[in-house]
């Protein structure tokens, strides 16, 4: 496959994508109106409409999305994203709505948001949300943050958290910006929290307590709330990292089981793609003893006229300028709705069905380090195909050859060659047929051929990188100079 060329490359004299009608005022030199806002060399790329049309046309279909084909990426939840949602949060009156409109004149996105953080609260079962973190990591910071002022309102002087080993890789780094010191906790070889080596760590110094549950390795915290018990009676609090909600929506509430605190990916859990860096919302759920502490503004309704709550003296103040991504939210807000209380629980068990079902296919054909049930996602080690040369990154890139995304490699770092898979309720049974059909050919590969592995990808526009090459020598300039 021939890669494409820059515009610069495909500019030809005098071409242009525009036809105006002949000026009927005095015509203006920009260089004398406006001196050096002007300038003489930009040296643009000269085009036909249609030649830039299908050069972005082409440059997207080189692209994987979730459209195109299986994303299995464990660490991301890639689902498919009905594209309903993409039209509501189109809605003139949704996507024009100016965030410094005073309250009176945005009670219907006042009212969505409103009603979004009431469907959170319930699907979690805690008393109060905050709709305005960006991300997930932000809702992360923002919950430890909120964890901080409770302490010192209560004027004690708590310095550590515990991050376990399985955590996400977010997590320690929201402990460190917080102004907390992130202490890790071992895995038991289940792959789930050690109550005892809890019991052991957590000393008065301790605040917190950030658990991913399920965790990374796919695999529900049994002991959730002995977990919880054992803080509480030392006085600290836990948190959740929500990011895996995808696994348990309609089934397990975390607000039940004692969790105080959590954040919750809306481009993950409820329908946002995410792919590249974003869009992306972060809401973050509490329960009464973090309530007072949450970011300005909350969106207060009463007698169905809905407000920005802003007099709250205990707040850990304003995370973003405005109120949150609030095109995301309606997405949210249109997912759930469609799907209702039975829909969200059936993603759910289609979520962990499509998981086991994949697990079944490739348990045998790549090692399996922790037996324990899988949930929404199954971590599998490649640490098998080493005596035959090959890694999980071989892996990875000839997957690409079959018209597949890799699944989330070499994390988490308790598995060696890791491949954490998660197929998502929105993959159908050929899909996964599919998958699991390649997996085990690479398999053989790596047995019989295992030089084609690490030539690959060879059907993709651009062959195998050199990745710590690219992240050392950063140069996102180009000029045509530099092909010749």
């Amino acid at each position: 496959m021939s890669p494409e060329r820059s515009l610069f490359e495909l500019s030809r004299a005098g071409r242009q994508a525009w036809s105006l009608p002949r000026l009927d005022v005095p015509d203006i030199d920009p260089s004398s109106e406006y001196g050096e806002l002007a300038r003489q060399d930009n040296d643009l790329p000269e085009l036909s409409e249609i030649d830039i049309a299908r050069h972005f046309v082409r440059l997207s279909t080189l692209n994987h999305h979730v459209d195109r084909g299986f994303y299995p990426l464990g660490s991301c939840t890639m689902k498919y994203n009905p594209k309903a949602n993409e039209r509501a949060a189109r809605m003139p009156g949704l996507c024009d709505v100016h965030p410094l409109l005073p309250d009176a004149a945005a009670q219907g996105a006042l009212r969505l948001m409103h009603e979004l953080g009431e469907y959170l609260k319930e699907i979690t079962g805690m008393a109060a949300v905050t709709l305005q973190p960006g991300a997930g990591a932000h809702g992360e910071l923002a919950g430890i943050m909120m964890v901080r002022k409770h302490f010192e309102k209560l004027g004690e002087k708590r310095t550590e958290v515990l991050v376990p080993d399985s955590a996400h890789g977010t997590n320690p780094a929201s402990v460190t910006l917080s102004g907390f010191k992130s202490v890790q906790i071992k895995s038991n070889e289940k792959g789930e929290i050690d109550p005892a080596e809890l019991e052991r760590q957590c000393s008065d110094c301790v605040a917190c307590l950030m658990v991913t549950n399920p965790n990374t390795l796919g695999i529900f915290e049994t002991q959730a709330r002995r977990i919880c018990d054992i803080m509480h009676s030392r006085g600290a609090l836990v948190y959740v990292d929500g990011a895996n909600l995808n696994a348990y929506m309609g089934i397990h509430r975390p607000g039940d089981a004692g969790f105080d605190c959590m954040h919750i990916n809306l481009h993950k859990t409820f329908s946002t793609p995410h792919g590249g860096g974003g869009p992306g919302a972060g809401p973050v759920v509490v329960n009464e003893k973090l309530e007072p502490f949450l970011p300005v503004p909350v969106v207060a309704g009463k007698d169905g006229t809905f407000s920005l709550d802003y007099d709250r003296p205990d707040s850990i103040g304003r995370l973003l300028a405005f109120h949150g991504h609030f095109g995301v939210m309606v997405k949210a807000w249109n997912y759930i709705r469609m799907l209702g209380a039975e829909g969200l629980r059936d993603a759910s068990e289609t979520a962990v069905l499509n998981a086991n079902y994949v697990r079944a296919g490739l348990e045998g054909v790549y090692d399996l380090p922790y037996r324990e049930r899988s949930l929404h996602e199954v971590v599998f080690s490649g640490t098998n195909l080493k005596r035959h040369g090959v890694r999980t990154l071989d892996v990875a890139k000839r997957l690409l050859d079959f018209g597949m995304h890799a699944p989330t490699v070499y994390f988490p770092l308790i598995v060696a060659e890791a491949l954490m898979i998660e197929p998502t309720e929105t993959e159908s049974l050929e899909s996964l047929d599919r998958f699991v059909a390649a997996m085990k050919e690479i398999a053989r590969e790596a047995a019989e051929n295992p030089d084609a592995l690490k030539q690959a990808p060879t059907r993709t526009p651009v062959r195998r990188l050199d990745e710590a090459r690219a992240s050392r020598q950063l140069d996102v300039s180009w000029s045509p100079e530099q092909d010749g």
